[in-house]
């Protein structure tokens, strides 16, 4: 009994966890990020408006992040611990090479000559990727513009706009399904929704005065570490 007390203890305290903000790319009910994306969804939202094949990978973002909290909360705490090292290793550098993507996407899409795959060919792999964000969600709008740009022939500031739709329904699935899953330790996610607000409102002023270069340098070493010492300690 005191064994699955402690079990289901662990689980509540991830999904708490989750609820912390981390990168780019995701996260939970009391996210700030996640509060973010909800103010940027309806402009995104709106420049897909009566695209109706543009609901496909929409559609398929907000399942796959149903599946990655169901997959985060029955995820073992042994293999979650062993999996965090790697997911924000990961994130680092998936921010290290965001410009890169953009960069190559810009090149592709100039040179692609409109021979485009329909969107329904997008819902499977942000499928994917919403599972991950669903789970973990660091670095995944890096992932999710990278996927559109590789099966849709669009431009820049559309596949943009629809990264933010995706990257918004993934999380705001995510958040309904914690909120409801009866996992969240709601005391340590008060107190992290009062720490993502304030960092947010400090961060947004530093982010100000800080080239963006130097920021995401910073953001990046930090990450590497933080995943580093999670390696070290797994």
């Amino acid at each position: 009994m005191g064994a699955d007390r402690d079990a289901r203890h662990r689980r509540r305290s991830r999904a708490a966890a989750r609820a912390r903000p981390l990168g780019d790319d995701g996260r939970a009910v009391a996210d700030a990020a996640r509060a973010a994306a909800a103010v940027g969804a309806p402009g995104a939202l709106s420049d897909g408006r009566g695209d109706g094949p543009r609901s496909r990978p929409w559609a398929g973002g907000a399942l796959g992040g149903l599946v990655g909290g169901l997959l985060l909360l029955n995820t073992s705490e042994r293999l979650f611990r062993e999996l965090v090292p790697f997911l924000i290793l990961m994130a680092a550098g998936l921010l290290a090479v965001q410009d890169q993507v953009r960069a190559w996407l810009v090149r592709r899409l100039a040179n692609s000559g409109h021979s485009h795959l329909n969107e329904a060919w997008a819902a499977g792999p942000i499928f994917l990727a919403a599972i991950y964000g669903g789970y973990f969600g660091a670095g995944l709008s890096v992932i999710v513009l990278a996927v559109l740009g590789l099966v849709l022939d669009d431009n820049l500031t559309r596949l943009n706009a629809l990264k933010q739709a995706i990257a918004f329904s993934v999380n705001i699935t995510a958040a309904i399904f914690f909120l409801f899953s009866g996992q969240v330790v709601w005391p340590a996610a008060v107190v992290m929704a009062i720490g993502a607000l304030i960092g947010g409102g400090l961060g947004g002023r530093l982010a100000g005065r800080v080239r963006p270069a130097t920021l995401r340098r910073l953001v990046v070493a930090i990450g590497l570490v933080v995943g580093v010492i999670y390696l070290l300690r797994a």
